[in-house]
């Protein structure tokens, strides 16, 4: 199926205010548009039905609860979960913060942690904290800009204490899709804890928490056109059950007494207090649109921008520019990260546009929008040998327009800020 861009682009509000003459948005993996759909299904919400969840037992209050556990059965349905083993929270980085806290339990506190270099932040320092904590070790291991981490990337970092690897599906800098399904079936016959960050994977591609063989999974919501607030932890059932819960409160007990209290079932385990109701329907819209358009076809249209990019990069010879990632498109995501810089120096702590500047000017010379900085990535951008880069991220509703903008801003840039 070929993806109609400007049928979809009709869908989002935001792209009726602006013309392609003045936003080009390409930051899709810092936080994507909302479609009509999701904003009226939170409108609805709060219009028809608003009230507490799974208390009330007058109409709005049932009303309300069939909304949001429908909306779980939803999302969880789309990475091949069983209702009882989704958790809403706020965003992948508190799935991620829950995982770090709750699996040492289980895994031992003089036990290791394997991660990556390519992870994002909240995929590091939740497991720094937790090292600090309750005494385990955080191991991070090397890997490629131009290559998948591999199992023999991992076997070759385990050790007898290594009883956690978690790792991102997919790079939020360098677009790399790491091939993560035997990873985790050996992790597994090792008796190994298995965490999988799908922050930047779940709304671009197809993703089967069976099929990763994965223990627990995060993703967010407001990346994949749902709104800010809501996001989820997948868990193996069995798993979330033997971890200890990570906030107390209401909702999350069955009962509670003077010197003591009975958890409630997973997921309500761990969703304590008034959950984010109006954020899980809207995602749930979210996950609706998806499936109409179908993930193979959403991450057959992001593997085409990205080849057209990379073949676009080649034709236009820009001397100054310099990306990272890997070349083949097939294991790559809809994400480019680049420099404009003097030379061929690996370092380029010095000559270059800062990529702050280069954002600024995309912005004022063609209208487009793309992220500067270290990309919540910092040891991975340490180690491209810079500071910063900029980063272009497409999404369902960009096409070769777009990424022809991209290409006349940065040589408009090389020409006033490089020659």
């Amino acid at each position: 199926m070929h993806i109609d861009v400007e049928e979809i682009r009709s869908h989002f509000p935001i792209f009726e205010r602006f013309s392609r003459d003045n936003i080009i948005y390409l930051d899709n993996a810092a936080t994507t548009q909302k479609p009509r759909e999701v904003v009226e299904a939170i409108t609805s919400f709060y219009y028809n039905s608003n009230s507490n969840v799974h208390r009330g037992v007058y109409r709005t209050g049932e009303e309300a609860s069939e909304l949001y556990n429908h909306s779980r059965e939803n999302i969880a349905g789309f990475i091949g979960a069983s209702p009882d083993e989704l958790v809403f929270v706020r965003n992948a980085t508190e799935a991620l913060n829950i995982a770090a806290t709750c699996l040492p339990e289980l895994a031992g506190k003089d036990s290791e942690v394997l991660i990556s270099r390519m992870e994002h932040h909240s995929n590091i320092v939740p497991w720094q904290i937790a090292s600090k904590r309750v005494g385990i070790t955080t191991k991070m291991m090397e890997n490629m800009p131009e290559r998948q981490i591999t199992w023999e990337d991992v076997e070759k970092n385990l050790t007898e204490k290594t009883r956690i690897v978690s790792l991102s599906q997919c790079s939020n800098i360098l677009g790399t899709i790491n091939d993560l399904s035997e990873i985790g079936r050996k992790l597994h016959e090792r008796g190994i804890f298995f965490v999988v960050d799908a922050a930047q994977s779940v709304p671009h591609m197809k993703v089967d928490v069976r099929s990763l063989n994965c223990d627990l999974l995060a993703f967010s919501g407001h990346k994949m056109m749902g709104p800010s607030g809501i996001g989820c932890l997948y868990g193996r059932k069995e798993i979330l059950e033997k971890m200890p819960p990570y906030m107390g409160g209401g909702e999350m007990i069955k009962e509670v007494f003077e010197d003591r209290f009975t958890m409630a079932d997973v997921p309500l385990k761990y969703e304590a207090g008034t959950p984010n109701i109006e954020g899980a329907i809207g995602l749930s819209a979210a996950v609706d649109f998806l499936k109409k358009i179908g993930m193979e076809n959403v991450r057959e249209h992001e593997r085409e921008l990205i080849k057209y990019t990379l073949d676009l990069e080649s034709e236009r010879k820009i001397q100054s520019l310099h990306s990272y990632g890997p070349r083949n498109p097939l294991i790559r995501a809809g994400i480019y990260t680049f420099q404009l810089k003097k030379g061929d120096s690996e370092k380029s702590y010095g000559n270059y546009v800062h990529p702050h500047d280069i954002s600024h000017l995309a912005d004022r010379i063609k209208g487009v929008e793309i992220r500067s900085g270290h990309h919540c990535a910092m040891p991975q951008t340490l180690a491209l040998g810079t500071y910063a880069t900029a980063r272009a991220s497409f999404y369902i509703y960009n096409d070769h327009k777009d990424v022809e903008a991209l290409f006349d801003a940065l040589q408009s840039i090389d020409r006033k800020m490089i020659a």
